[in-house]
């Protein structure tokens, strides 16, 4: 008790004594007000601008509707129809990304919106409360079917929970998007419907057990545990904290911990919000478990599971050392919301020990994959980045998809000039060259950053208004070699002794017109991809750099509102008739670049032996669009080069065929394939081997989705099995709930390896169809087997 009394004194008499201090520096001290930080002219500043004009296209009523829905409301304008099932996630990074902006710029009209949806909300609150006063006090939501979801939860029945598509996920968006209303605008409103929101939280779940909370937590809940441990810093109330805890996966917290990586095959956007979560608590209460699981968690998705430009995961999951292949076979490559959360992670490790690490990985991923991710024109944003080789991204346009990473982009751009600047024990740290304005109201001091980097080797720091003594931490990227960096303060070299990837200390009575100028020399680099040695990438500097490779059936390039337009569906174009460098020695390929004369950061590759892709240039990833390209190039030694070329060629051409026959596709096991295909389960268990997803039925019990036919006839079933099982299964295939095989394993060849049987489906169960539902139905007693993937294909 005497704790929480210093506690809740001290909040007070911190607001007594620092009245005017924003609720940007009360949540996240080391960083300045959003509005303290101006862009100047560049690329970010650019990007920032565009979406504003994307965001103010959206339909505010359209984004509110499923809000007003669920509490009772007539909705003034119909819901978003993509992504049925997720009604309400937008919205709260709508919210979000209105209170950045309304504080990046002062723009008016991003505050009358953010005003606009924190009073719809409200009204949404009080009605939930007077409608549903047995669970809906406090309540802000927007989750289709919140009555018996909640109603049940509260009983302690997670069955609707777990039927319905993860809805703490989508309630997270709407507690990060009031708590960022008052965190960027200072909003009143917003921090007390995102604290009553909190209360109705912990009272929902109160019931539940330790271990009912974990089942729960199965699903994929977003950053939950993050949004209690900020309700508890804003309050110094510790039944959030306690909240923050018991929303905290214990099979990802105790092993990451102990410093044990068991990420392989889970989905990586559930997990990295997770470690935000386990950070902030254990930023705010210093237990170790938490923190060590943050920054493990952190260091084995940099170190082990993360591309050259920052992205991971390939299929939203993270594959195994021996499924890294796939960042070269498949199209749906790193998830953009993904690096959103590490980025943020990056942020929260570096607020506890500002080490030079955290902003090494967070330059290369806002430039190559943050700034990537939004078009340049039109400002639509990507879903997956592919690494396949001569692929392509397909973007968002507005009041059209409203996939997850639609969400999240509306965040990204708004954010630009959070991390460039930080401070910490009165020190002045220069994390990012980013031309742009600090006024660092605490020490009376204007600091002006002039630079064009990335296509410039260096940045100028001027004192323009003030003078103030403090230590300036510029920091030495780790991308500049030992010795390279150089700095002076008023023509004045200074000594630097540092390695690469540290601060560079300068203390002194800084003043107006002091001048710093901070030289960075950029090498061209190779960096291999993880686990897969052959294929590297180029990079200059932190700069990742590829080459278009034509313009050829971009199909989707602007996506529809279809379920699975955020994919790049296009033809996929033969990985053996793909550029391939061939070289003697292979450590040496970034030296043999030539620059583009007058064209910083291009370089053309006409001095290295490339087949199938002569006069190729090589620029920024993050200025190609719509385009196909290669970031990551196979490379081979000339002898190397002919074992290749045999057994590539015959793999790739049966691969490309049975491509061409298929119709529709489930991986099944995986989240997002299976919610697509509106499946239907009883008595099914998923699962992971070989690197691959299953997904069986037991004792009677089924499994079955809805898939594309398009109307077409002679159509088979082709269903992957893996060849060894210990026991006999018995099953029927059935479609449409007709029976067409019937299946007992008995006298299957138990061998080790995946195994694909074929069903012709007769015509008549196709006749004027467009989809059909493929179910597979375990006899009593018994199971089905291990489904690894399930085709519509049309027959040879």
């Amino acid at each position: 008790m005497k704790n929480r009394l210093k506690v809740i004194c001290f909040v007070v008499l911190y607001f007594i004594v620092v009245p005017n201090i924003t609720a940007q520096e009360k949540l996240y001290p080391n960083e300045f007000p959003l509005e303290d930080v101006t862009l100047q002219d560049g690329i970010f500043q650019h990007a920032r601008d565009l979406n504003i004009d994307v965001l103010l296209k959206y339909d505010v009523d359209r984004l509110l509707a499923p809000y007003r829905k669920e509490a009772g409301l007539q909705p003034k304008a119909s819901s978003y129809p993509n992504w049925d099932g997720l009604d309400g996630h937008i919205g709260g990074h709508y919210l979000s990304a209105m209170a950045m902006n309304y504080a990046s710029t002062g723009n008016s009209l991003c505050k009358d919106r953010m005003d606009y949806m924190i009073d719809e909300l409200k009204q949404c609150a009080q009605s939930n409360r007077s409608k549903h006063p047995d669970w809906g006090k406090g309540y802000v939501g927007g989750v289709p079917n919140s009555a018996e979801i909640w109603s049940s939860l509260q009983k302690g029945n997670l069955n609707p929970l777990r039927r319905a598509w993860v809805p703490w996920y989508n309630l997270h968006k709407t507690y990060a998007g009031l708590r960022d209303a008052w965190l960027y605008a200072n909003d009143k409103k917003a921090k007390d419907l995102f604290l009553n929101f909190c209360d109705w939280g912990i009272e929902i779940t109160s019931s539940l057990s330790e271990e009912e909370m974990q089942k729960m937590l199965d699903i994929e809940h977003g950053g939950m545990n993050e949004i209690f441990a900020d309700a508890y810093q804003m309050t110094g109330d510790d039944k959030y904290i306690t909240a923050a805890k018991r929303f905290s996966h214990h099979d990802i917290l105790f092993p990451m911990a102990e410093g044990v990586d068991n990420l392989d095959n889970k989905h990586a956007n559930t997990q990295v919000p997770k470690a935000v979560g386990f950070e902030r608590i254990g930023e705010l209460s210093k237990d170790s478990t938490y923190l060590k699981a943050g920054e493990f968690l952190w260091e084995t998705v940099t170190d082990n599971r993360s591309l050259a430009f920052g992205g991971n995961s390939r299929k939203e999951h993270f594959p195994s050392v021996s499924a890294s292949i796939d960042f070269v076979n498949e199209i749906e490559g790193p998830e953009s919301c993904n690096t959103y959360n590490m980025l943020k992670l990056s942020e929260d490790l570096f607020r506890v020990n500002p080490e030079a690490k955290y902003v090494d990985f967070y330059e290369r991923s806002l430039y190559n994959h943050i700034l990537s991710t939004q078009h340049p024109r039109h400002g639509g944003y990507v879903y997956f980045t592919p690494t396949r080789p001569r692929h392509y991204r397909v973007y968002s346009v507005p009041n059209e998809g409203m996939w997850c990473c639609v969400g999240s982009g509306m965040e990204n751009h708004g954010k630009y000039s959070q991390f460039i600047y930080t401070h910490s024990k009165g020190a002045l740290y220069l994390n990012l060259f980013v031309a742009s304005e600090l006024n660092w109201e605490e020490k009376g001091i204007k600091i002006k950053q002039e630079t064009e980097f990335p296509f410039e080797e260096s940045s100028k720091l001027t004192i323009i208004e003030g003078t103030a003594n403090f230590p300036l931490m510029i920091r030495y990227p780790s991308w500049v070699e030992k010795g390279a960096l150089k700095i002076s303060v008023n023509g004045k070299a200074v000594d630097i002794l540092n390695s690469p990837s540290s601060y560079i200390e300068i203390t002194r009575n800084w003043k107006k017109g002091d001048i710093v100028e901070i030289y960075l020399p950029m090498k061209t680099t190779t960096e291999q991809l993880p686990n897969v040695p052959n294929y590297k990438a180029f990079m200059h500097g932190p700069i990742v750099l590829a080459a278009k490779t034509g313009s050829e059936q971009l199909e989707g390039l602007l996506a529809d509102d279809s379920r699975w337009a955020h994919i790049a569906h296009g033809e996929l174009l033969p990985i053996d008739k793909a550029p391939i460098i061939i070289e003697e020695d292979l450590t040496e390929i970034g030296d043999k670049l030539i620059p583009v004369p007058g064209e910083p950061l291009k370089f053309k590759t006409s001095n290295l032996n490339i087949l199938n892709g002569e006069n190729l240039i090589l620029e920024p990833f993050f200025q190609l669009h719509d385009s196909r390209y290669m970031m990551y190039w196979l490379t081979l030694s000339p002898e190397k080069y002919e074992k290749y070329v045999d057994s590539l060629a015959q793999l790739e051409k049966a691969k490309l065929n049975l491509e061409r026959r298929t119709i529709d596709y489930v991986g099944t096991g995986e989240q997002q394939p299976e919610s697509d295909h509106f499946m239907q389960t009883e008595k099914s268990n998923s699962g992971n081997a070989q690197d691959q997803f299953w997904r069986d039925a037991y004792n009677g019990g089924y499994f079955s989705y809805q898939m594309k036919t398009d109307k077409k006839l002679d159509l088979s079933l082709l269903v992957r099995y893996w060849g060894f099982e210990w026991s006999s299964k018995n099953f029927k295939i059935l479609i449409d709930d007709e029976e067409i095989a019937s299946v007992n394993t008995e006298n299957r060849n138990n061998t080790s390896q995946f195994k694909e049987a074929s069903y012709q489906i007769p015509n008549r169960l196709l006749k004027g169809k467009e989809k059909v539902r493929v179910k597979f139905q375990a006899e009593e007693g018994s199971g089905t087997s291990q489904v690894y993937f399930v085709r519509i294909i049309e027959n040879e």
